[in-house]
């Protein structure tokens, strides 16, 4: 059943990485407090952002405790280059205020705008992202996935490091997955 699990997963990755792509668009940043909403669910949820001890190191999380990720092939100032079957996949994380609300965070925290008009968090002029592989809170099944998904730092940079003991399921380097073109 695991491996149908992650064979699944593995398609769906393929697929949404192949509908990965690029536009520009500016985006603009701030810093402060607030709550939110996130794109992949229809109710309302706060974005508010804290760090976690994760078996990285120390993340960023939303206010669900899920980690946030950032997309290797974004542009700061351009629109999300995931798009299309990606999307699902990699939801956004998106807020109603310009200025969510922090705990634990360093980085500069603001919003861009999305393709369909909703604000996307920006942490240090990245846009961050959720990933539906993560089922609950404090997991980190999306880090290094595809090499292009890394966990956040609480200062904006990009998580490199592998979990010492991740609950991760899904596959995460690059011998366990196949290659795409892009």
């Amino acid at each position: 059943m695991r491996k149908t699990w992650i064979l699944a997963a593995t398609a769906a990755a393929s697929l949404a990485l192949a509908g990965c792509g690029s536009s520009s668009t500016s985006g603009s940043a701030a810093s402060g407090g607030g709550d939110g909403t996130t794109s992949s669910s229809p109710k309302a949820a706060t974005t508010d952002l804290a760090s976690w001890e994760s078996p990285l190191g120390t993340v960023v999380v939303d206010s669900k405790a899920q980690t946030v990720y950032m997309f290797d092939k974004d542009t700061a100032g351009a629109a999300s280059a995931c798009t299309g079957t990606c999307v699902p996949l990699w939801p956004a994380l998106t807020t109603t205020s310009s200025s969510p609300t922090v705990t634990g965070v360093t980085g500069k925290v603001g919003t861009a705008p999305t393709a369909d008009g909703k604000q996307q968090v920006t942490l240090d002029g990245h846009r961050l992202y959720l990933f539906s592989g993560d089922s609950g809170p404090q997991q980190v099944n999306g880090e290094g996935f595809m090499g292009l998904w890394w966990a956040v730092a609480p200062d904006g940079t990009k998580v490199t490091g592998t979990a010492a003991s991740s609950s991760s399921s899904a596959p995460t380097s690059a011998s366990d997955q196949p290659s795409y073109s892009y």
